[in-house]
């Protein structure tokens, strides 16, 4: 392998589209919580050490299912050998070094968020990912706690709670989706996931019933007054792509989950309308 080849394997290894779109959320969070021009420092801070975490965690994630990965997914960097699993396994740690680096300017709030992301990365790859359902509400909470990390570095945690418990909940929909696609690997390597213990079937209504109750819950930031009708003009839509993305996935589940991120993220552009419906003054 040349060196080129090395360093392209170890920019895929952190997923660069998960990493921007992890920063992007932590930056949203900051957005709504109202502290983008008050404590630049803090959300500047907040988004990279969320982006290189994310990396990190992928990066290790990938050296922990390297043998699965041989199955599922051959052409990532460690089955097709472009990075050796002990790079593989220096670069996350390097990589950790400096999210947690990045969070010391941080109110202590999001640096308890950052510990408990950490503790939760680590356990994941080696102790749940392979448990029914955990590992899926493990990844949920990582990725709805985005939002929260980026409100607790300027100091209002809660201004995004709701969009944390939506996010949360469309993202283990989406997770149960994706175990019902990777089923055949999983099972070669004697995991136990939500679709391998009850069935695919009942996996995927599991995921239905959940994202169901999100979708029904979605109004409630507009219903409480918090966000204008331009957040409901565009959740809607986002809820309807969730919800079709979701059928879909009972023929097709790469589809499905694929369609379904689309939806989610149509879903956070909602949030942002809402934000700034508040913040840009009417002439």
């Amino acid at each position: 392998m040349t060196a080129g080849e090395t360093i392209r394997g170890l920019l895929e290894l952190t997923r660069p589209v998960n990493v921007i779109a992890a920063a992007v959320l932590t930056f949203i969070g900051a957005f709504v919580a109202g502290g983008l021009t008050e404590q630049p420092v803090q959300v500047i801070a907040a988004v990279v050490a969320t982006g290189v975490a994310v990396g990190a965690g992928n990066a290790i994630n990938d050296y922990f299912d390297r043998e699965i990965d041989r199955i599922n997914q051959p052409q990532r960097p460690i089955p097709r050998g472009a990075v050796t699993p002990r790079g593989a396994l220096v670069f996350s740690l390097v990589l950790f070094v400096v999210a947690v680096s990045c969070t010391l300017v941080l109110p202590w709030q999001a640096i308890a968020i950052a510990g408990i992301n950490l503790v939760a990365l680590i356990a994941y790859t080696e102790y749940f990912k392979g448990l029914p359902g955990l590992g899926n509400a493990l990844v949920a909470y990582l990725v709805g706690s985005t939002f929260l990390f980026g409100a607790a570095a300027v100091g209002d945690l809660w201004a995004t709670a709701v969009l944390f418990v939506l996010a949360a909940v469309a993202t283990l929909t989406r997770e149960i989706i994706k175990d019902v696609e990777d089923i055949d690997g999983d099972r070669k390597e004697g995991l136990n996931t939500l679709p391998i213990a009850i069935g695919e079937r009942r996996a995927l209504l599991v995921g239905a019933v959940l994202l169901g109750a999100a979708v029904l819950a979605s109004p409630l930031p507009y219903l409480a007054g918090y966000f204008g009708l331009g957040y409901l003009l565009v959740v809607v839509p986002a809820d309807a792509v969730m919800l079709y993305a979701m059928y879909e996935s009972f023929e097709d589940p790469t589809a499905g989950q694929s369609h379904l991120k689309y939806g989610m993220f149509l879903a956070t552009v909602a949030f942002i309308v809402g934000r700034l419906v508040l913040v840009v003054p009417t002439p």
